[in-house]
């Protein structure tokens, strides 16, 4: 049993316009289990998702958006808890390179997600509680493998193009090695093909930090009432630090008071970038699901797409006949240069069609998100060259 319930729409000014965004959910029975790479299936489970644009009649202008660790599915559209924009505004609307006049975008929510998609917040069929930890463990391949899903449901046998930035960079190489038949053109952006070391330690210091909190209660806060607040915050805090680069903290925030003239002698947040990574840990607590955020960052950390392929990188593009467009930033230290140029180099061992592009800026890793008009020019030229080979037109 499966059902596609559609919730309505919305719409946000632009500059390029406004978008129509239509929400909708897909549910899959107890007849259609996800199996998962960790060997158990889940089931009943829902996928949550928001479409923009116009499907046309051979279903041939699909593009699917893979979203980023703590982003969801709202890429062009108000989020509904905190009723600020979507996550791409600049990347996604009529008249931006992914063109909502153009082309029939899809942005689902992850499995194991907090918006809409089923995940550790969400009732346990066997107990009628919240799963805690007691939902299993997912992978990348397991969020993608839930995206082909909604896509069969949906009619949709073939995606024009698959895109995503950080994880949704790392579920776009998932798309290409697991189901290459099915993408026309992939667009990993400030990704790698495994987690590194130090990835997984930031991570770790993250889950250390909710695990820590008292209220966490082993998972089980829902059930017991109480929120983890103060070690999701801190954790949210860790981990934008990240997400920026030195030299944009320097310009943003030097060693600037805030709101004083001298230094308290004290644990206030006498600095402006101590005002700023509080008020991300506290906003990030109402609108995020600290178990999700557990099992998510674990989903990174397993992820080593080689490791599936006889620890060969390039045999996981063996059969690919995509045309790839692979993005790096300069002061991404997160993912850096260095991971693009592992997945370019793949790509060339097996001859594919792929083009690698190293944008400089010195707005970190969060420079896929923000406003880098090399990367628009760049993407843009990419998508409308596809577009053409596709006979879609321009």
């Amino acid at each position: 049993m499966n059902t596609i319930d559609r919730a309505g729409d919305a719409t946000r000014p632009d500059d390029g316009g406004r978008v129509e965004a239509r929400s909708a959910t897909a549910t899959f029975g107890a007849d259609e289990p996800l199996a998962l790479d960790s060997g158990v299936s889940l089931s009943p489970f829902t996928v949550a998702y928001e479409t923009y644009g116009t499907l046309n009649a051979d279903k041939s202008n699909v593009i699917l958006i893979c979203h980023a660790l703590t982003l969801d599915q709202y890429a062009a559209s108000a989020h509904p808890v905190t009723g600020k924009a979507g996550w791409w505004p600049y990347m996604v609307g009529p008249g931006r390179p992914i063109d909502t006049d153009r082309f029939f975008v899809i942005c689902p929510n992850v499995v194991g997600g907090c918006m809409g998609t089923t995940g550790p917040r969400d009732p346990d069929p066997a107990t009628g509680k919240p799963y805690g930890l007691d939902f299993p463990v997912i992978t990348i391949g397991d969020m993608v493998r839930a995206q082909a899903m909604l896509l069969d449901k949906l009619g949709i046998g073939e995606l024009f193009c698959v895109v995503g930035g950080s994880m949704g960079g790392m579920q776009v190489l998932q798309w290409a090695a697991a189901y290459p038949e099915r993408i026309f053109s992939a667009i990993p952006i400030a990704t790698a093909a495994r987690h590194s070391a130090q990835n997984i330690a930031f991570h770790e210091v993250g889950r250390q930090a909710i695990m820590a909190d008292p209220e966490w209660k082993q998972g089980a806060y829902l059930i017991e009432g109480t929120t983890p607040a103060k070690g999701l915050a801190v954790a949210r805090m860790a981990a934008h630090i990240t997400y920026l680069s030195e030299t944009a903290l320097h310009r943003k925030f030097g060693r600037n008071l805030q709101d004083r003239e001298t230094v308290t002698y004290g644990f206030d947040a006498d600095f402006q970038i101590e005002s700023y990574l509080r008020h991300q840990g506290s906003t990030f607590v109402d609108r995020f699901d600290a178990n999700s955020y557990l099992y998510l960052t674990r989903a990174m950390d397993y992820f080593d797409l080689a490791d599936d392929f006889g620890g060969v990188l390039a045999n996981a593009f063996r059969n690919t006949k995509a045309r790839f467009c692979v993005v790096s930033f300069t002061s991404d230290w997160l993912f850096p240069t260095s991971d693009s140029r592992q997945i370019v180099h793949a790509l060339n061992a097996v001859a594919a069609n792929v083009s690698f592009v190293e944008i400089r800026t010195d707005k970190g890793h969060d420079a896929f998100l923000l406003d880098e008009p090399e990367m628009f020019a760049t993407l843009r030229g990419f998508v409308d060259s596809a577009a053409r080979t596709r006979g879609l037109g321009t």
